[in-house]
């Protein structure tokens, strides 16, 4: 399984079939919509490779995290593939405008950089540990579709994330 945001997505639906780029591979891995949930901008993939092709990253726990230790972002911004960026833990416990219009609780915030393209993608800590999913940007020109990394990013707590795709999972 591979988890993403719902916004990147959004357009397949459920069962929808989408490719998924994995790093060192020449192309594109087959894959299909699990399930989604848009009010925590999540989404949960099953990919068709070996499981020998993937290496899953390891979790945290977002109820460990503190202001001021290192955060690593990784994500696709501006579709330049594979870029790590790195920052600290801004803030915790944000709320977040989710792709459904909903707020997202308890969200990360940091200034390791994500921005457009970044969704979706893994926020780890110093210990290469899942501790969130890239999810939003705070922008003064978002509404317009414009922006980048101003130093406000924002990523779903790994927490929630473990708990919504064992749901997803299970029951789509």
């Amino acid at each position: 399984h591979v988890v993403t945001n719902f916004h990147v997505v959004q357009g397949a639906g459920r069962g929808g079939r989408l490719g998924v780029q994995l790093t060192g591979r020449s192309k594109p891995y087959p894959a299909r919509v699990v399930g989604t949930d848009p009010q925590h901008d999540i989404a949960v993939l099953r990919i068709e490779a070996e499981r020998d092709d993937l290496a899953p990253l390891p979790l945290g726990s977002s109820r460990d995290l503190q202001v001021g230790q290192i955060a690593i972002a990784i994500g696709n911004p501006f579709g330049l593939d594979y870029t790590l960026t790195t920052g600290v833990v801004s803030a915790l416990g944000r709320e977040v405008k989710g792709a459904g219009g909903r707020p997202i609780k308890g969200c990360v915030q940091t200034d390791a950089a994500i921005n457009p393209g970044s969704s979706g993608g893994p926020l780890l800590d110093s210990r290469g540990r899942l501790v969130g999913v890239n999810t939003a940007i705070y922008s003064p020109l978002a509404a317009q579709g414009l922006g980048g990394n101003i130093g406000i990013g924002f990523a779903i707590p790994v927490d929630t994330v473990r708990r919504v795709v064992n749901q997803l999972i299970t029951h789509g």
